[in-house]
């Protein structure tokens, strides 16, 4: 048996079908962990929601941001962004069944035993594991309770500090921004949600990478994410990037992670591409 994490997949189902191919990947043996971000912008994200369905409980999904903008034109929530590559999920027979499937999936997930956690985005340095367990399950069942409801009121940047008086809306705005959105914060830990591009870039400056902040109470197991095409592969003592851009022209990237903690990425490259956002 082999564990694996693997990064945006972004509608790029023939980058997937072959880095599962390069890792000799058996659904009876082996286990999936994703990053978040099956969906939208590559040209297949039909046949990645298909793929990683058929795998049952051999794949772990985590949600990212543009698989709740899925979600939430599902619900009638939204409108199509430019570069959306998501009509032929909502128009297919099995949308119901993909849709209800993506709505069962977590924020963040992790497994006793494990010394990895994963999840799309960030977590804020004053989150503590156990807070953001909490902050996780109440965003999934609101999820799971009342989509549309959820949806009409999740948008926007704002609160972008923590606070545990915070209102139930805020807290769970606060929440999926975390963990959907986030790549920088300031130095007083408030979340810089417009910054994307790569440390010491244009735009970051007086910004830290979320996993990086100084006072960060999150520590205590290695967290795998994704979401920063910009930053590529990273890896150090406390967490694990694999956004590798797949969708821009990049690669698509996996990692062992019941190996060695140096074990090296497989990658497969990517001939899709598709404007750059986030």
């Amino acid at each position: 048996m082999a564990l694996y994490a693997i990064g945006d997949v972004q509608g790029c189902d023939t980058a997937l079908g072959e880095l599962l191919a390069a890792l000799r990947f058996s659904a009876d043996r082996d286990r999936l962990w994703f990053v978040g971000d099956l969906v939208n912008r590559g040209p297949e994200s039909l046949e990645v929601l298909r793929r990683v369905r058929s795998l049952g409980a051999a794949a772990t999904i985590t949600l990212g941001n543009h698989d709740l903008h899925l979600l939430a034109l599902a619900h009638g929530i939204g409108r199509p962004r430019s570069g959306d590559t998501l009509d032929d999920v909502l128009a297919s027979p099995d949308r119901a069944r993909l849709i209800e499937g993506l709505l069962e999936q977590p924020l963040m997930h992790e497994e006793s035993g494990i010394d990895h956690l994963v999840l799309h985005a960030g977590l804020p340095p004053q989150w503590d594991l156990p807070t953001a367990r909490r902050c996780a399950r109440e965003f999934e069942q609101a999820l799971r309770r009342d989509p549309e409801r959820l949806f009409r009121r999740m948008y926007g940047d704002t609160p972008d500090q923590w606070d545990g008086s915070l209102e139930e809306i805020e807290r769970l705005r606060f929440t999926v921004n975390c963990f959907t959105r986030l790549r920088y914060v300031d130095a007083h830990g408030r979340l810089a949600l417009t910054a994307k591009g790569a440390p010491g870039k244009a735009g970051s400056a007086g910004l830290v990478p979320w996993f990086l902040a100084p006072t960060a109470r999150w520590r205590g197991k290695r967290i795998v994410f994704g979401h920063w095409s910009t930053l590529g592969f990273f890896r150090n003592g406390e967490v694990i990037g694999l956004d590798t851009g797949c969708v821009w022209g990049g690669s698509l990237t996996a990692l062992r992670l019941d190996g060695p903690q140096d074990a090296e990425p497989v990658q497969v490259g990517c001939e899709q591409s598709a404007p750059i956002s986030d």
